[in-house]
């Protein structure tokens, strides 16, 4: 790596911890963001929205616990930095932090993953193995995409939860452990509840502490800063130095919708870092998808995001139409309780946004 490249990520993270994020050209200084308040970066979150503010000073409550966590949230969200973080605080770094991902273990392979197994408990079982959970003893463990879990293993799980102990594969014994559970979920578990797939005992072991990672469609304002910091990252694995962003391509990250949310911004500046030949980044180089023309009425082509705008503006049609909550669920037909959750559920993705009901005279 080049010196100048070393410097460059030097003197971005020295205006990260004086306060203020800025990106330097030859023609001076270009102000990206104030970071107004206390830093939040201590915890390997970048952002300064109040909804990451929140975020962090629960985050900070809960990892002087050991009780049970779930964190949902869009795809890209930052679920497992968040989990990182809930592990990290007080010290605890030094202890076991175990990731399993339940979506890319195969359902024959996922219980003996979690559980361990012993010497013959199935074919190819030539020795005794450690599963997930016993690795992660007086440690923490992450259990990413939770709600694709099969309900005979949730069962399992669920004991585990209520026990803390275990039972290997094979094994007539069981073991405890003393294991910090973190689930993750991109799914609404409340709605696969309903449905049958999965079981509501273990939701609401898992529910204990609740934490919401917002999209960062509802986050704007941080979009600088995760920028700023995403261009020192690859500018100095590349080897690069990269001083400025156009105002430009501001603008252009400021507007887009990111569906892939901060995981697509960080494809996006490391393309961008990658691509430049100069030391600022311009539009040509930051660019973002594009939304392909749409049919009259349907917001994009991504299904999650069709389902949820065709509940938002069915919720607000009906609103606009009733002068109280039972009138307008009686439209939807659907019960008050019914309305109160997706008012909750929408809200909760995007606090700037309400519902009002019709003005009676």
């Amino acid at each position: 790596m080049s010196t100048a490249a070393v410097d460059s990520a030097a003197a971005f993270s020295r205006v990260l911890v004086e306060g203020v994020v800025m990106l330097a050209s030859v023609n001076g200084p270009v102000l990206l963001s104030s970071i107004a308040g206390r830093r939040v970066e201590s915890h390997g979150i970048v952002g300064q929205s109040r909804a990451v503010v929140d975020l962090i000073r629960r985050i900070e409550l809960v990892s002087a616990t050991r009780s049970t966590v779930l964190i949902t949230g869009e795809t890209g969200t930052g679920k497992e930095l968040v989990a990182r973080a809930i592990h990290n605080i007080n010290g605890q770094e030094r202890l076991p932090f175990i990731k399993v991902n339940c979506a890319a273990i195969p359902e024959t392979l996922l219980e003996s993953e979690l559980f361990g197994h012993v010497r013959g408990a199935f074919t190819h079982a030539v020795g005794a193995r450690k599963g997930k959970f016993a690795l992660a003893h007086r440690g923490s463990i992450f259990l990413d995409e939770i709600g694709t879990m099969n309900v005979a293993l949730q069962a399992k799980l669920l004991r585990v939860l209520q026990e803390r102990e275990i039972e290997p594969l094979g094994s007539e014994r069981s073991e405890q452990v003393d294991v910090r559970v973190i689930a993750a979920t991109n799914r609404d578990l409340r709605q696969l509840v309903a449905e049958g797939r999965f079981q509501d005992d273990l939701y609401y072991r898992l529910h204990v502490i609740p934490l919401f990672v917002p999209p960062l469609r509802a986050r704007t304002d941080d979009i600088p800063m995760l920028a700023a910091h995403f261009v020192a990252k690859y500018a100095a694995r590349c080897g690069k130095q990269v001083d400025a962003i156009e105002e430009e391509a501001i603008s252009a990250l400021m507007a887009h919708r990111w569906p892939g949310n901060i995981r697509e911004l960080e494809n996006t500046i490391e393309r961008a870092v990658v691509l430049t030949t100069g030391s600022t980044l311009t539009a040509d180089v930051v660019t973002v998808e594009s939304v392909t023309p749409r049919a009259a009425g349907i917001p994009s082509l991504n299904i999650r995001e069709n389902v949820e705008w065709i509940e938002r503006e069915t919720i607000r049609r009906a609103l606009e139409m009733s002068s109280a909550k039972g009138e307008a669920a009686k439209l939807m037909g659907i019960s008050p309780r019914a309305l109160s959750y997706y008012l909750d559920k929408h809200q909760r993705v995007d606090p700037s946004r309400r519902y009002e009901l019709r003005s009676v005279e």
